[in-house]
């Protein structure tokens, strides 16, 4: 922790105004969600924004805190890898795919992804859809589901529908 400390660019505490009207963070700009990950099956993605709220090297942690927010119609990369997500929703519905479940989720619910296991974030309503996501600051890439998962996520009913 000592190295993290050293490195940190803030000398001291801070603190980031949040506007309810906007709902954005003052400050904080608006990022691609992704750069693209190629023509990778299930890797495309739609109307998502992302935040990051936080992390190294201003504050001294081995975290990010980030914000994503979903556009009506929006869903995320199809994808697995092995760092953890822990999200809480803040805004909005949407819906988990996260392995062989879909979870309708509103504000204030968490969804917990093990490592490892083919996950997508939905937006099918008609209002932004928008969750807090602390990851891991060094953490794997994400990758396309394999074969035998994608074949698995189509057979199964729940998650079909989002599986393309």
């Amino acid at each position: 922790m000592a190295e993290i400390r050293e490195k940190a660019t803030l000398p001291s505490g801070r603190r980031i105004s949040f506007d309810a009207r906007t709902f954005r963070w003052e400050g904080v700009e608006p990022e691609a969600y992704k750069f693209s990950l190629g023509d990778a099956r299930g890797m495309g993605w739609r109307g998502i924004t992302r935040f990051t709220l936080g992390g190294p090297p201003e504050i001294p942690c081995r975290f990010q805190m980030r914000y994503f927010e979903l556009a009506p119609g929006a869903y995320s990369s199809l994808e697995k890898h092995q760092h953890i997500h822990l999200i809480i929703v803040i805004r909005g519905r949407g819906k988990a795919l996260v392995g062989p479940e879909v979870f309708e989720v509103a504000p204030f619910d968490i969804v917990y992804v093990p490592p490892e296991v083919p996950h997508r974030w939905i937006n099918d309503g008609d209002e932004p859809f928008g969750f807090l996501c602390p990851v891991d600051a060094e953490r794997d890439p994400p990758r396309p589901v394999d074969e035998e998962e994608w074949k698995a996520l189509k057979r199964n009913p729940r998650t079909a529908p989002y599986v393309f």
